[in-house]
């Protein structure tokens, strides 16, 4: 998050909290003079409410409720969700972990969020405010056309299945990019999937629309399920070629996974609690650079907690995400583009999620900071309803409920090739679209990457999603 703020939509990202957790002891100790705080520098403010972020999210892992609210006393003072970048993402941080402690009191979490209502419209503006804000998923649109464009070379029938199908910009693009095939355009089926009808009716007349005015041969095909329940055996249709594409959607699926190992090994969560709880005891004397050295990095290696406690993370103990990708390889696909967030969100602990996110959503809140003012309604919308709610998913939620269950490449690699799916190197033109974007539309301080034929979404260094392409392998 930019720590040094100069005015209004000005930042300093080199100066970033978040990247001088070293710096830092992990307890600023209660009773600190907050009042006093209110008149330092945006960049030591942002370095306190760091402090008390992490010092209230141990509290909350270990239990201690009255502790975790003097704690989040201190940071109502200085958090502030239309603030600076610091300010905005320690108010949503917050939020995330008083909605864990009050799940605590199933009645009144209940009671306080029954008249809470969820307009379709609105989730569909502000994942369209996403798209026009930020540049990563024009990016991840422009890649995943590309790669499809080049598979399906001279093929006349032509069957994409969208599993995350809500914006029509992406599908437009092709259909144009198809139009202009010296062969000429195929005849294009797309099968969309989301659990909104709304959202799919939207789709169906924007892209029916755009392929009338380009006389392409077009099927808008809608799918209204959760992806985990989707039927991919009644999607098959012989003389197609399939093209699969996923947008920040595969990771749901996991949540399967966690509610049926709860069910089968509550002993061994019990456990893994205890033992974290022991932990967080001896934690809060080291400086957190030491923590996220000594404490994080085991923890995704090899500690017992993540080893069997957390069987998500498990390639190999996945059934309901290994039958998913099973069923996409059966389908025999020509290609399938994967866009996944870089980070690990859905760690054994709730620290580890929690410090995986402070940098990850850091980042994100940072990209708004950069180019979108302060007072826009359109940034507070999308931090709000966007971010702030997969937040608080991640560290509130658990089970079922958990959905934002984001990993790195790494482990998705490693589980499609289990499933049998080769990966697929995604070419240079693809790189060089999305390059020749992000350089028209003057998107400073984003930045693409290439490794071992995959691509990664950043914000200046930090990768923040991933892009990789497979194939059906046998």
């Amino acid at each position: 998050m930019a720590g040094m703020v100069h005015d209004e939509g000005s930042s300093s990202v080199t100066s970033s909290p978040l990247q001088m957790f070293s710096l830092m002891s992990l307890s600023p100790g209660i009773g600190s003079p907050y009042p006093l705080l209110r008149e330092v520098s945006p960049e030591d403010r942002g370095l306190w409410l760091i402090r008390y972020l992490v010092g209230c999210a141990n509290l909350v892992a270990a239990g201690s409720v009255e502790d975790a609210n003097l704690y989040l006393e201190q940071i109502s003072h200085l958090a502030s969700p239309d603030g600076d970048a610091m300010q905005r993402i320690a108010a949503y941080f917050t939020e995330a972990l008083a909605d864990r402690i009050l799940k605590g009191w199933p009645a009144l979490h209940k009671a306080l969020n029954s008249t809470k209502i969820s307009l379709v419209s609105e989730e569909i503006l502000v994942k369209r405010l996403f798209f026009e804000l930020c540049p990563f998923l024009k990016l991840a649109y422009v890649i995943t056309n590309q790669a499809i464009l080049e598979a399906m070379e001279g093929e006349k029938m032509v069957h994409i299945i969208d599993l995350n199908s809500f914006e029509p910009a992406q599908w437009i693009n092709l259909l144009q990019s198809l139009k202009a095939r010296p062969e000429g355009p195929p005849h294009l089926r797309i099968t969309g999937v989301n659990e909104q009808k709304e959202v799919l009716d939207q789709m169906a007349f924007r892209l029916t629309e755009e392929a009338e005015k380009l006389d392409i041969p077009f099927q808008f095909n809608p799918v209204v399920c959760k992806l985990e329940n989707l039927d991919l055996e009644s999607l098959r249709k012989t003389g197609e070629a399939l093209a699969i594409s996923s947008v920040l959607q595969l990771h749901t699926v996991l949540a399967a996974d966690d509610e049926t190992q709860r069910r089968t090994s509550p002993s061994a969560s019990n456990s893994s609690n205890s033992s974290h709880r022991q932990r967080v005891l001896h934690m809060k004397q080291r400086t957190l650079g030491e923590w996220l050295q000594k404490e994080v990095v085991p923890l995704y290696c090899a500690s017992p907690d993540s080893a069997s406690a957390s069987s998500p993370l498990s390639c190999n103990l996945s059934p309901k995400m290994g039958s998913f990708l099973t069923s996409l390889w059966g389908l025999s696909p020509k290609l399938m583009v994967i866009t996944e967030q870089e980070s690990n969100h859905n760690g054994a602990t709730l620290m580890e999620r929690y410090v995986d996110a402070l940098y990850f959503y850091g980042s994100l809140f940072d990209c708004l900071e950069s180019t979108v003012p302060r007072a826009s309604v359109e940034r507070q919308k999308v931090e709000k309803l966007l971010f702030g709610e997969e937040i608080k998913n991640i560290i509130a939620s658990e089970g079922i409920q958990r959905k934002e269950r984001h990993e790195k490449l790494e482990k998705w690699i490693s589980r499609l090739e289990l499933a049998g799916f080769g990966k697929v190197s995604l070419s240079y033109n693809g790189l060089l679209q999305a390059g020749m974007l992000l350089q028209s539309c003057g998107y400073d301080g984003y930045n693409l990457k290439e490794e071992n034929g995959c691509f990664f979404l950043c914000w200046h260094d930090k990768p923040l999603f991933s892009v990789s392409a497979w194939r059906f392998k046998r």
